[in-house]
């Protein structure tokens, strides 16, 4: 096994219900550790590019208006095969498909509004988490597993 890093972003219907730290406290108790966070708003054009992959799908607009202008937590977290021991932790994106004890099934509104993005694969987390955070924005340092 090796140590991977992946980007969980805090959507805004999660930031404005003030889950933040429950979610946080989640990742930590299942061994994840943070190694850059930052509150932010982005805007339109950028929700459009982080969402390339999506376009002309017929929830493109929704996802990238849902993400525009409000609040978001990007956070990178770091542990032993983070991207997929985050999916699981996420839970599936409909949430009344996330199986119980996960983070969608326990805190996402609907399937638009559910809390939190996941990196879903090596090369998503590689092009993901410099779209938000320079290299010296990440502490190496917590990256030691314990």
């Amino acid at each position: 096994m090796s140590v991977e890093r992946t980007l969980v972003i805090i959507k805004p219907d999660a930031v404005s219900r003030e889950l933040i730290g429950d979610i946080l406290l989640r990742f930590e108790h299942a061994g994840f550790h943070i190694i850059a966070m930052k509150m932010i708003r982005i805007g339109r054009q950028e929700a459009e590019m982080f969402y390339e992959e999506h376009r002309g799908k017929p929830f493109f607009p929704a996802l990238t208006e849902m993400l525009a202008g409000e609040p978001i937590i990007p956070v990178v977290l770091s542990c032993e095969n983070a991207i997929a021991k985050a999916r699981e932790l996420i839970g599936a994106t409909d949430p009344a498909l996330a199986a119980e004890g996960t983070i969608r099934h326990d805190f996402a509104l609907d399937k638009s509004h559910n809390s939190v993005h996941g990196s879903d694969s090596p090369a998503s987390a590689a092009r993901e988490i410099p779209f938000f955070f320079g290299e010296a924005e990440i502490c190496h340092s917590r990256e030691v597993l314990r």
